[in-house]
């Protein structure tokens, strides 16, 4: 969905393998099962006995790939691909990852799921010191400290420079003779491994795409640790010991596809525990229950069993509307949203509708839906929602990144209620959330970010602090 049907995005999604013969097309479905992470860019890059070539481009997976030959003329035992949303640098083919650098001594690929904190600096300093960049994305920060390292080995080289960069990063790397993944101390994004039948080892964002390419899943790339992958096999190591579970809570709110496991809990089943909670805590009288598609229906089937009322399908999306949609006037803006969802009126007509979402970020979307319904013909329409509201910006890898966006940041529940126009609404607690996933790490929060509901970071927030304290001179009296 476009922004104004949707108004949260991740930056991406990486997939590598490690040892089939048909690599680039394997890398290639598995970055298809990934394309919710992104849709903005996609490129894969293989390895031919050391010899790294690449296509990437604007656009989706398929869109990029759409000529045959591109797929055949990535040969090779191993590849790795991404698929792009953009949070740091923009849009353009200059920052569609993987990023292929060749250098005298050999070729390297670098792809990269998140944001780092202190990249401004760190690009400064570089800028200052000679090197030369191609991009404006964070990413490419990475491979100007891993090359500038005094240190002997490669991975002693990494290991440097993933302790200069800050914030949430997941990455994958690919040299010469080996495959190399990393995950920030925190554990922000997920990142999995898993093995093909042929032995082939698989690295992907989420679970899910293991699942698509006949992987079993191994084991998660835990926080702070640095796993390689080549002919001999698997090795893991860590390259910090100072490390504390902060997953993004919002993957398994809204990011993550529902059949992917994320530190072992599935997304499904946490979603679903998101809407029976919320029927405890939020208990309403009503005719049915309606999810707002996709991500919401696991919620929503939770809250429909709890509360014993019906759920029904009062809502479809439109799956085959085009990825883009140009809405220059309000009236457009308007049947943008009618063209990628509709209200069953047949359905909801004379009915009690409790509305099921898994966030409000504006409050537009939210606004345009419940307009939906009671066009329809709902009698009434209580909006539930199964997190809390989102107060907070996001420095780690999603796009909200001031408080101006955030309606519940300046705005009370029933001040919300009237702008969407809802009977009644209410939001699952900080609790309820962090009871539903489940996580039971010993760290805050059972090992969840929780920083958009309640400005408690995890980290530093280093090039971002001045912005985020400005922000908090916004804070409204009632929060």
């Amino acid at each position: 969905m476009s922004n104004e049907v949707r108004s949260l995005n991740e930056e991406c999604g990486v997939f590598g393998i490690w040892g089939h013969p048909d690599a680039s097309r394997v890398t290639y479905f598995g970055l298809h099962s990934l394309q919710h992470r992104g849709q903005e860019g996609a490129g894969i890059v293989s390895n031919d006995s050391g010899k790294l070539n690449g296509t990437r481009g604007l656009g989706l997976l398929s869109e990029v790939f759409k000529d045959e030959r591109h797929l055949n003329q990535l040969t090779g035992h191993a590849a790795i691909g991404h698929v792009r949303y953009a949070t740091a640098g923009t849009g353009s083919v200059d920052n569609i990852q993987p990023f292929l650098f060749k250098f005298y001594d050999g070729d390297f690929a670098l792809a990269h799921n998140g944001n780092l904190t202190n990249a401004k600096s760190l690009r400064k300093t570089l800028e200052q010191n000679g090197a030369i960049f191609h991009s404006n994305s964070d990413t490419e920060i990475l491979m100007h400290l891993i090359r500038r390292s005094q240190k002997e080995t490669l991975c002693e080289r990494m290991k440097e420079a993933l302790n200069t960069v800050k914030g949430g990063f997941a990455y994958l790397m690919m040299t010469k003779d080996s495959m190399v993944a990393a995950l920030d101390p925190n554990g922000f994004r997920p990142l999995s491994i898993g093995q093909m039948v042929n032995g082939a080892y698989v690295v992907a964002s989420e679970t899910c795409a293991l699942e698509v390419v006949g992987a079993t899943f191994i084991q998660d790339v835990n926080p702070g640790e640095i796993i390689t992958i080549n002919d001999e096999g698997l090795t893991v190591e860590q390259f910090t010991k100072d490390t504390q579970h902060a997953i993004c809570s919002m993957e398994y709110i809204y990011f993550a596809r529902p059949d992917s496991n994320i530190a072992g809990v599935n997304v499904h089943s946490a979603r679903k525990n998101m809407g029976r909670i919320l029927a405890q805590e939020a208990e309403i009288d009503a005719d049915m229950v309606v999810g707002v598609p996709n991500s919401s229906l696991s919620a929503a089937s939770g809250y429909a069993e709890e509360s014993g009322i019906p759920y029904e399908m009062g809502l479809v999306k439109n799956q085959y509307v085009a990825r883009t949609f140009i809405q220059p006037t309000q009236e457009l803006r308007e049947q943008g949203v009618r063209m990628k969802l509709s209200a069953v009126r047949g359905v909801v007509a004379g009915k009690r509708v409790i509305m099921v979402d898994d966030s409000i970020v504006r409050g537009t979307t939210s606004r345009r839906i419940v307009n939906l319904l009671k066009e329809a013909g709902a009698k009434e329409v209580h909006v539930r929602i199964a997190s809390p509201p989102l107060r907070y910006p996001c420095f780690y890898g999603i796009d909200i990144q001031t408080r101006k966006e955030l309606i519940a940041a300046n705005h009370s529940v029933e001040e919300i209620r009237e702008v969407i126009g809802a009977d009644s609404l209410s939001f699952l607690s900080e609790d309820g959330l962090i009871h539903a996933i489940g996580l039971n790490f010993d760290a805050p929060y059972s090992g969840l970010c929780m920083a958009y509901f309640n400005g408690d970071y995890p980290t530093p927030l280093y090039d971002y602090e001045e912005h985020y304290q400005a922000t908090l001179k916004e804070k409204m009296s009632f929060l």
